[in-house]
């Protein structure tokens, strides 16, 4: 066994980007970063794509499959390919969910409605309504959610006039299929870890109740907001509701049937747990509760059996690195905020909720603010920071694992300068952490999920800034660009393994070796190998 311990630092959303003017990155004043690469082995990893089971290397990573990759040791195939494996065989269609949901009166189709691919798929959607139709489902209404994050920031219209036409044609051939409601997904229904409920009550109150503001299309509404409000982009486009002679054409009711679209599971746990649970359910009020058929694409929450119907089976993730180490008697200490909190405990233990061992692995959780993430851009860097030094101070831990979460959440607001403040936030962090690492022997890894903050300027084809208004269109989403693996061991006992193609997922193989244990042979290899 390992007799030193050992810590994996993820910086979210830090990726290693063009080194230029876009690269908040680069443009951080990183003084604890740069001193340790100065002295201490790194290297990149690959951290999109087929590298952590996507589709294709044009599919950015994401938290969710960069914590899976870890964690699991090796590439699993991810939400957005088996889905797309199901729609294409058309095993989704054979379920008896699907069955379930055309008996009802309505179908709903709830969603984030872009091609970004992280949480959900516009083409997906349009397979759904396209069969439903097939299957002789007369009545279907979809509620939008924008995106805004993992796109372009004002690219709704991109994808919601093109659905409105096709629409419009499915009517005209005698299928009544319309758009019924929408809003930005940082303002209704996507809340995560119970961060706040109530962009989940307006969600509700939007989706079932018909409440919101009225237009005549969701076109209309997106374009009326957007003159109105320049300063924000899809994500916090505030609820709207698409009326015909002054009443909601497709509120959810009593009898109805839906499918929440989206395959990724922490932002669809809280709206699902507003439609199935009982009179348990406190996340707030939804008034009269309709009861309706609820699926969703995939089973969001696999111990607490969320949802009971789902189209596609999600990912099967067993021996991850947190059920190695507790089979080992080893102890481990996981903390993050609340925006990351899942990450670093459900995701990097593959889609389990419950800890593998009450008395082995201790779950810390630092409440994160409700405040815009660019208007506070440390975030509560320093709080978990705090908790996973004292941890190692105190003893009796062999692994700590921790997320800083601002490169991403600040990234995603497309703030370039808030997004600087944040990187040297976390870089600050970083240095305490090393300190304390130093004072009690452990081996630090430093590396990220996916990019982020290193992309912050929207780029063409040929790489070119895109300009809006004369200025470099600001990037919200995710990048593709590899991430940092950095190897802090003072004591010189372990050195980077000549690996030229790895990715993140290689880091399973790597915790493993640095507790003294043997991976799997399906794991990938190790990045590191010992060497004193």
């Amino acid at each position: 066994m390992s007799s030193a311990p050992f810590v994996l630092c993820i910086l979210d959303g830090v990726g290693w980007g063009r080194r230029d003017g876009s690269d908040a990155v680069f443009l951080a004043d990183t003084p604890a970063l740069d001193g340790l690469m100065s002295r201490y082995p790194w290297r990149l990893l690959n951290a999109h794509g087929l590298a952590v089971g996507l589709p294709s290397d044009a599919d950015m990573g994401n938290s969710e499959v960069g914590h899976n990759a870890m964690g699991a040791g090796r590439i699993i195939e991810q939400g957005a390919s088996l889905v797309e494996r199901a729609i294409a065989t058309g095993a989704i269609f054979a379920t008896p969910a699907w069955a379930d949901l055309l008996r009802g009166r309505t179908l709903h189709l709830l969603g984030l409605v872009s091609d970004g691919g992280v949480h959900s798929h516009v083409n997906h959607l349009r397979a759904l309504v396209q069969r439903a139709v097939a299957d002789g489902h007369r009545r279907i209404r979809v509620h939008v959610l924008t995106d805004g994050r993992d796109v372009s920031g004002r690219s709704a219209l991109q994808w919601v006039t093109p659905l409105e036409a096709e629409f419009a044609a499915l009517r005209a051939a005698g299928a009544d299929v319309r758009i019924a409601s929408g809003g930005g997904r940082m303002a209704i229904t996507m809340d995560r870890y119970e961060a706040d409920w109530s962009m989940v009550a307006r969600g509700w109150a939007c989706h079932v109740r018909g409440e919101g503001r009225p237009f005549g299309s969701a076109t209309e509404a997106i374009q009326v907001l957007y003159a109105e409000q320049p300063d924000k982009d899809d994500q916090w486009l505030p609820p709207f509701v698409i009326v015909e002679e002054g009443a909601p054409v497709g509120r959810i009711e009593e009898g109805d049937s839906i499918v929440f679209f989206n395959f990724r599971g922490d932002r669809a746990i809280e709206i699902t747990r507003a439609f199935e649970e009982g009179e348990s359910f406190t996340g707030f009020d939804r008034g009269d509760r309709p009861h309706v058929t609820y699926a969703g694409m995939m089973q969001y929450d696999g111990d607490l059996m969320l949802p009971r119907r789902f189209l596609v089976e999600p990912p099967a993730i067993d021996r991850t690195v947190g059920e190695f180490l507790v089979a080992a008697g080893l102890r481990t200490y996981a903390v993050s905020e609340t925006q990351k909190f899942g990450h670093v405990t459900y995701f990097f233990n593959g889609n389990r909720s419950g800890r593998f061992s009450d008395a082995l692995e201790t779950w810390a959780e630092v409440e994160s603010d409700r405040v815009p993430f660019d208007e506070l851009p440390e975030m509560k860097a320093s709080a978990v920071t705090d908790l996973a030094c004292a941890a190692l101070r105190a003893g009796g831990v062999d692994h700590v694992r921790l997320n800083l979460a601002n490169g991403d959440m600040v990234g995603h607001t497309g703030d370039l300068a808030a997004t600087v403040k944040a990187v040297e936030c976390v870089d600050a962090c970083v240095g305490r952490l090393a300190a304390a690492c130093a004072e009690v022997g452990a081996i630090l890894l430093v590396t990220a999920d996916h990019g982020n903050a290193d992309q912050m300027v929207e780029l063409d084809k040929a790489g070119a800034p895109i300009l809006a208004g004369g200025l470099p269109k600001p990037r919200t989403s995710h990048s593709l660009n590899p991430v940092p693996f950095l190897l802090v061991d003072p004591a010189g006992r372990w050195a980077l393994s000549d690996l030229p193609d790895a990715g993140i997922a290689n880091i399973g193989a790597t915790l493993l070796v640095l507790a003294g244990l043997t991976p799997p042979a399906d794991y990938l290899p190790p990045l590191v190998h010992r060497v004193g």
